[in-house]
């Protein structure tokens, strides 16, 4: 058989199986993310009152300088030293000076003790400081993230990992960074800040040296493969996408967790991919950063799935199968 007729049907072939592809793709995506919540989901518990209190919505008028998300899945053991790291900062800033905070902890569907845990704290500060959001089911950390983001009340949002992995001290090096974009005080000038457009990410590339020394051959080809697919489909000039240390704007926060699709681990880039689209201005900024023990992330699975979502993120965005809402919207 001729060799050009062979690679002629092989063509086709393949062109045929990727538009079919991409025809699935397009009769079962929604183009816009649904966001459901229980009515259970759009409360906290108040402990002093024994009553259940609706959490307000990121569309409504700020009223604190920063919120603190804290997205938690089974992380009975290690979200106290977390939160009393950051509520010790926290606590100290607000004595020293105007400054006001709420911090959400989010817990994703857990098992154990997590929302006793979280509660314990609300007991302790109150719940005009720490705010527990149980969700019922296992959304993902994405999905965590964002039901958080939605129910906070600051011109600033950040989400931090619920291991305590970067030190919270760091959050002035992010408040540094994201000042020089919005050019504006959000302690002085908070309705300003809240109302622009901007996003700073903590960064461990700076460690990555270090990484790479520590890890096996197979390890590290994954991790560079991953940053690369990450360079490919979505992401450029952001070294580091999923460090669980990132703050933005109200606004920001606004368009992009209501836009944003993925709700498992892959939704950091998915994240900055529509940022980027929108040409919503971001740094990125050096953390201090230690690995924590109890991680949920499995490495070569974890990557190899975040892998297959970078391509698929792509393919749907780049199709019109998913879209993004313009900032006026």
């Amino acid at each position: 058989m001729d060799l050009k007729y062979l690679l002629f049907i092989g063509s086709a072939l393949g062109f045929s199986l990727a538009l079919g592809v991409c025809i699935i793709i397009l009769a079962y995506s929604k183009t816009y993310p649904v966001i459901f919540r229980s009515k259970k989901e759009r409360q906290f518990f108040d402990p002093a009152t024994g009553v259940y209190i609706n959490f307000p919505a990121i569309s409504d008028k700020r009223s604190l300088n920063l919120s603190v998300i804290v997205p938690a899945y089974n992380e009975e053991e290690r979200l106290g030293p977390m939160l009393d790291e950051c509520l010790d900062y926290l606590e100290s800033r607000r004595k020293s000076g105007a400054f006001s905070y709420e911090v959400i902890v989010v817990s994703d569907g857990s098992t154990d003790q997590t929302v006793s845990k979280a509660l314990s704290y609300t007991k302790k500060h109150s719940c005009e400081r720490v705010r527990v959001l149980a969700l019922e089911k296992n959304r993902g950390k994405g999905g965590a993230v964002r039901l958080g983001m939605l129910s906070a009340r600051g011109s600033l949002l950040l989400f931090a990992d619920a291991d305590g992995a970067t030190k919270f001290a760091d959050l002035r090096k992010l408040e540094d960074s994201l000042k020089e974009l919005v050019v504006s005080d959000y302690l002085s000038k908070p309705e300003i800040t809240a109302d622009t457009l901007a996003i700073t990410v903590g960064s461990r590339a700076h460690l990555e040296d270090e990484a790479v020394a520590s890890r096996t051959v197979f390890r590290t080809i994954l991790m560079y493969g991953f940053h690369f697919l990450v360079w490919l489909f979505a992401v450029k000039g952001i070294r580091d996408t999923q460090c669980g240390f990132k703050l933005l704007t109200r606004k920001a926060a606004a368009i992009c967790f209501e836009s944003m699709h993925v709700e498992r681990w892959a939704f950091d880039v998915e994240l900055l991919y529509i940022a980027q689209k929108l040409n919503i201005p971001i740094s990125e900024v050096a953390v201090n950063w230690t690995e924590i023990e109890g991680s949920k992330v499995t490495p070569v699975w974890s990557w190899l799935q975040m892998g297959l979502d970078l391509g698929l993120i792509w393919l749907r965005y780049t199709i019109g199968a998913w879209k993004i809402r313009s900032k006026g919207d």
